[in-house]
């Protein structure tokens, strides 16, 4: 590999940055964030280190699902801009050097999208096929995805006398992708934001999207996403589909399209992530190591995102019965802060109790792990999470950019806002980017700090993992080796100070660890072998600098 070689596989070594338009920056004073703010803000994600902007669905909508009930897929919601502000927001993002990619949700519309307004008028409407409709619900009629919030998967349209499916909310229906028009209309959608400038997509519920009716022709699914990605690629040979799909390791393989990476180019860890929480949970590596042994194999040209929260609430549906107990008694104790049964809903600062050593750590591991790092807005300031609003929008509160009025997000009544900042220790009084920014030992400094190194470190997107032994306890220590080089981090789950020593044997002599966050600069002893000390949740990211290596470094 070359250094040049990383600018054609971008993906492989992006800091990935997502956020809600509509809860950024307001920049009329409605209450709403708008995309006009949020080109305002193009040079604060820059700064940041961002070269991947994510935009969670911007499109007309219904609203009752913020905004993952689309009723135009080709549309920019009017509460937020038009068409004119969102180009005028990918052309300064990449003049900064920061993709965007958006939300793609095609899995089902909102039941207000004008397709469905017209299938649900007669049995015989040329839209009807749009959806999956039967006469009878099967007798396993059981929502499983918004368990207490959703009762049946089938609901029945009066008018028709039919049951439509709906895997997620009532209003909700899912589209039919045995049917070849729909198909050709997400294509055409896909072709749509990529002639704007758009660089991919992330996109939303894969396995509820490839599930065929009972009875269609339509055999394998995962050729149509196949002929997704070659669309993708005919139109756009950048640009990427990066996809959600919590499924474990060996489905998601199959969702890359097996060692072949001919099908989605980059998809969320979600196994890892809920097993880092486990080791957070344990104060013990062991279940992130065993997770990170157990991903499999992917193509070159695909890749892992990671991530510490997202959007949505914090699911732990892959840990057993008792480790998802487990997790829940340390970092969400209090019903309330529970969801479906599966998931938290608090951002990482609160459930580590705003502890900057533990959440530092954390974010150091997030950028080192092999993989592309995804922020969620907020996350670079230590934003918490607002308890008094109810399930997983209590994560999506304005972002808080200064300790004055609703946190800089909007002059609006507080009364107006699209959602409410929270209160006490986490507020906007206490947590801000504009105090921050003049803070050098402050998180989003850290996080500044962290993408930096990353970005200099390709090794972490391209490189081979090895987790090495040592006899520190409760001490991950990982390896990521390319054509480019070698980097070793160390990461404290523990509150005590731990002595790690590594051997690393096949170095050549002469060989010496480089502090990438500092001046230090150690040789490997004549049989190979290294020592650090870390601090209480220390952390560590040491180069193998060779001889003849002449990286900054």
């Amino acid at each position: 590999m070359k250094i040049t070689d990383t600018g054609d596989l971008w993906w492989k070594s992006a800091v990935v940055y997502c956020l809600d338009v509509e809860t950024y920056l307001d920049s009329n004073g409605d209450g709403i964030g708008d995309l006009t703010g949020l080109g305002r803000r193009i040079d604060y994600l820059a700064d940041l280190g961002v070269t991947c902007l994510w935009l969670m669905p911007f499109y007309p909508t219904a609203d009752r699902d913020d905004g993952y009930d689309v009723t135009d897929f080709y549309g920019v919601d009017p509460r937020l801009g038009n068409h004119g502000d969102l180009v005028e927001v990918i052309r300064s993002a990449r003049d900064r050097g920061i993709r965007v990619i958006v939300d793609l949700v095609v899995n089902h519309t909102s039941d207000k999208h004008p397709w469905f307004v017209a299938a649900r008028r007669s049995r015989t409407s040329p839209f009807r096929d749009f959806y999956v409709w039967r006469d009878e619900p099967p007798a396993n009629n059981v929502n499983a995805v918004f368990p207490g919030e959703e009762s049946t998967l089938w609901e029945l349209d009066e008018k028709t006398g039919q049951y439509y499916l709906h895997s997620f909310y009532s209003h909700q229906p899912d589209l039919n992708i045995a049917n070849p028009t729909v198909r050709d209309e997400i294509a055409k959608t896909i072709g749509f934001w990529l002639q704007l400038g758009i660089s991919g997509f992330r996109v939303d519920a894969v396995p509820f999207l490839l599930e065929v009716p009972e009875g269609a022709d339509f055999t394998d699914p995962h050729e149509y996403l196949r002929d997704l990605r070659r669309f993708l690629q005919r139109r756009s040979k950048e640009a990427v589909l990066l996809g959600e799909v919590n499924l474990p390791y060996r489905d998601q393989k199959t969702y890359f399209g097996g060692g072949k990476g001919e099908e989605l180019t980059l998809q969320f860890d979600f196994i890892g992530m809920q097993a880092l929480y486990l080791s957070l949970t344990r104060s013990d590596p062991r279940p992130l190591a065993k997770a990170l042994r157990g991903r499999p194999t992917i193509a070159p040209e695909a890749q892992w995102a990671n991530f510490v929260r997202n959007h949505d609430e914090l699911t732990l549906d892959k840990l057993t019965d008792a480790e998802r107990e487990e997790v829940f008694e340390a970092f969400a104790p209090d019903e309330k802060q529970r969801v479906y049964g599966r998931g938290i809903t608090r951002r990482l600062p609160t459930m580590l109790g705003g502890d900057p050593r533990r959440i530092r750590m954390v974010y150091s591991l997030l950028f080192s792990l092999p993989g592309t790092p995804v922020l969620f807005y907020g996350e670079e300031i230590g934003m918490g999470e607002n308890p008094e609003i109810p399930g997983r929008m209590s994560v999506r509160t304005p972002m808080q950019w200064h300790d004055g009025r609703n946190g800089g997000f909007s002059s609006a009544a507080p009364g107006r806002l699209a959602s409410q900042p929270p209160e006490g220790g986490f507020s906007p009084e206490h947590v801000n980017a504009s105090g921050q920014m003049n803070d050098e030992e402050s998180l989003l400094h850290f996080i500044r700090r962290l993408a930096a190194r990353y970005r200099i470190s390709p090794e972490i997107g391209w490189g081979e993992l090895e987790i090495l032994e040592h006899d520190a306890p409760g001490v991950l220590v990982h390896s990521l080796t390319a054509d480019i080089g070698r980097m070793v981090a160390f990461h404290n789950f523990t509150e005590e100070p731990q002595t790690v020593r590594i051997a690393l044997p096949d170095e050549p002599d002469g060989t010496a660890m480089s502090d990438l966050f500092g001046a230090g600069r150690a040789p490997l002893d004549d049989r190979g072998r290294y020592e650090i000390e870390l601090a209480p949740y220390g952390w560590s990211w040491q180069r193998v600098a060779r001889p003849g290596d002449d990286r900054v470094g």
